[in-house]
């Protein structure tokens, strides 16, 4: 997947400048593609160029004027390509997790602490994802909504974030109660040496 393909599924709910897209990929984006202010910017430029895309300025009274986006046809046929082709299968690149790896080897509790800030982050997360679900589904509770929901799109990818920030706390509190659990034993290493030192 690149950029253009995220930008292009942001602006399919309307209308938006570079610096609300920017917002929205903070905010509702971010569980699926991250991207920098500056990347959006470019992007939105080449898209325009392209014309997958179309722009309009907006004159604003007491502030400076604005540009906002559309997707075109072209854009849409774009997506509709994108959405076509073999996703690629989804891989993981995470620092903590080869620290967790490497941790038998190394003092667990600078790696235990990091754990705990994660799972805290991730439970901030949940919040965001929880109080965005409820929004969007309005009155309609959960099963009415993904039966009948206008957009159901945002919902979906809204929900996987959910539940993979509600499994990557429930990873990182588990791991780091086992790895202080473990810090009151010997390290294998440990005990194994000490073994050879009271051999005859």
């Amino acid at each position: 997947m690149a950029l253009r393909h995220a930008v292009l599924a942001a602006l399919l709910d309307g209308e938006y400048s570079g610096y609300q897209l920017a917002k929205i990929f903070d905010v509702g984006v971010s569980n699926y593609w991250y991207a920098v202010p500056q990347q959006l910017y470019g992007e939105l430029a080449k898209l325009e160029k392209e014309g997958l895309i179309t722009g309009r300025q907006v004159i604003q009274r007491d502030r400076p004027n604005k540009r906002v986006f559309t997707v075109t046809e072209a854009g849409i046929d774009e997506l509709a390509a994108f959405a076509a082709a073999t996703a690629k299968p989804l891989s993981l690149r995470d620092d903590l997790a080869v620290k967790v790896q490497a941790v038998d080897h190394l003092d667990p509790v600078p790696v235990i602490a990091q754990l705990e800030e994660r799972a805290a982050g991730s439970a901030a997360k949940i919040a965001f994802y929880e109080q965005a679900l409820r929004r969007l589904r309005g009155d309609l509770d959960e099963e009415s909504f993904l039966r009948e929901g206008r957009r159901v799109g945002p919902y979906l990818t809204c929900l996987g974030g959910l539940r993979l920030e509600r499994a990557n706390r429930g990873w990182c509190l588990s791991t780091a109660e086992v790895l202080r659990e473990r810090m009151g034993r010997p390290s294998e290493r440990a005990a194994s040496s000490e073994k050879e030192g009271k051999a005859p």
